[in-house]
């Protein structure tokens, strides 16, 4: 299929101009300023922006937890990514204690076979180092999978040590590959968990008071710092406080490769949301790291703006309201832990990024697709419009109005953290690979028509 896009405001990372784009075989072939050429399909962008197609760094779709599962598994939660405008989703694959990672890849390719219906890369979380050797790494990178999730929480099952962590770290440093930290002080908050507990403490409020904002910023110094003897790039992923930030800022003003991400959920949603919620539906913000005060929030954006933080991702992973969160009714500690989003990121960013002027029409380019590209190993074929690249691509009409409700959404989730918020802008068409697979607020793709993505190692040059 050959697909014509005409006079379409193109917008990327750095770039902001008006122009026809000329898709064939799955990837633009031509930009200029106007093409008169016959195609298959000819779409008229006038008014709208043209945008490479978002990148979501985090995702947890079909992941299990307990005795259950996240509730988007890898076909509805990837239609429910192309309605918001993603194209590329990097999801996690976890490494069972007593077992190999090679056996959790296998897992997941299992898991997307026939269901994705857009591209997808993995990082992998690494949880036994008595089953790893160098050339299981090696093995990994091989497949594409560049980058590894090492936990500083939940003792017991994802939780390594420090000197498992700095060993993985140097491992990484010879490999050319990079390391993704869950940053929280585990031990400290399992104790401050179980001294909830006995003081009959379980309603789910409570998941968010035992886990201190000063416990992240505590343990994404140690990250840091370890990083650095092991010469290693680290990437932090949803960093939700200014205590963390904090430590960030100053790693990176002295020259350190370190790399944040955050969720619009602690852009936009504080302790007060879950304060304010009737009964059990403070469960709804049982997703770890918690919401915090207020405070921190307006911290995260002058972040954002000063590029301490780099990517937005979503750390989708949603579990329903009714018959997988309420295990935990009488005891948080037994609530699934995780919320939804990857239909909204870019919704989101856009109305209260952009329009509200904290950030660029590039910064949100950036931000959503073009950064995560670069620090993932995916650019220039995703991230961005250029020649030869990949034709992922949305046509956002930023006039579009559309109102978030888990009524209308297509996540496969009984609730919405951002029910009845307003948003003018929004996808008209979604491209992937050349495919229109959105048009209209009609999905038009197939399931199984996505790719995995070998992706490239880490490269300082490019970020």
């Amino acid at each position: 299929m050959t697909i014509l896009i005409k006079n379409g405001r193109i917008i990327t990372d750095v770039e902001d101009y008006t122009a026809d784009i000329f898709i064939e075989k799955g990837k633009i072939s031509t930009i200029f300023s106007k093409i008169s050429s016959d195609a298959d399909v000819i779409i008229d962008a006038s008014d709208k922006y043209v945008i490479p197609g978002g990148i979501d760094a985090h995702t947890h779709l079909d992941m299990p937890l307990a005795n259950t599962f996240s509730s988007d598994n890898f076909e509805s939660g990837t239609i429910a990514a192309a309605y918001g405008g993603t194209t590329t989703i990097i999801d996690f694959p976890s490494q069972d204690r007593g077992s190999s990672p090679q056996d959790a890849l296998q897992r997941w390719f299992q898991k997307a076979e026939g269901k994705a219906c857009i591209d997808f890369g993995f990082h992998m979380i690494l949880t036994d180092t008595t089953r790893l050797e160098m050339e299981d790494l090696k093995e990994l990178v091989n497949e594409g999978i560049t980058s590894f999730k090492l936990f500083m929480a939940y003792p017991g099952s994802l939780m390594l040590d420090d000197g498992s962590i700095f060993e993985l770290m140097r491992a990484a440093q010879k490999l050319g590959s990079l390391i993704c930290i869950h940053a929280e002080n585990g031990e400290v908050i399992d104790s401050l968990v179980n001294e909830a507990v006995e003081d009959g403490k379980t309603a789910p409020l409570f998941h968010a008071l035992t886990r201190p904002a000063s416990m992240e910023g505590e343990a994404i110094n140690r990250s840091i710092a370890l990083a650095k003897v092991a010469g290693c790039p680290v990437y932090i992923v949803h960093v939700s406080t200014y205590d963390g930030l904090k430590r960030i800022m100053e790693a990176r003003d002295q020259g350190t490769p370190v790399f944040a991400e955050t969720c619009p959920q602690y852009l936009l949603l504080s302790l007060d949301d879950m304060i304010d919620s009737k009964g059990f539906e403070s469960a709804k913000y049982v997703f770890t790291p918690p919401l915090r005060e207020q405070g921190h929030q307006e911290k995260l954006w002058d972040g954002i703006a000063k590029n301490h933080i780099q990517v937005v991702a979503t750390d989708h992973c949603p579990f329903n309201l009714n018959g997988q969160k309420d295990f935990g009714k009488d005891d948080f500690t037994k609530i699934p832990n995780g919320a939804p989003g990857i239909e909204n990121r870019l919704h989101l960013m856009y109305e209260n990024g952009v329009k509200k002027n904290k950030i660029s029409l590039n910064r949100w380019v950036e931000l959503c697709a073009t950064r995560p590209a670069k620090i993932f190993g995916l650019y220039p074929k995703k991230g961005t419009i250029a020649v030869d690249g990949d034709a992922d691509l949305v046509i956002w009409d930023p006039k579009q109005e559309i109102t978030i409700s888990a009524k209308t959404h297509h996540m496969n989730v009984d609730y919405n953290l951002y029910e009845g918020y307003k948003i003018s802008g929004s996808p008209a068409t979604v491209i992937s690979n050349g495919e229109i697979i959105v048009d209209n607020n009609k999905f038009i793709g197939k399931a199984g028509r996505g790719k995995y993505l070998k992706r490239d190692l880490f490269s300082a040059e490019l970020v």
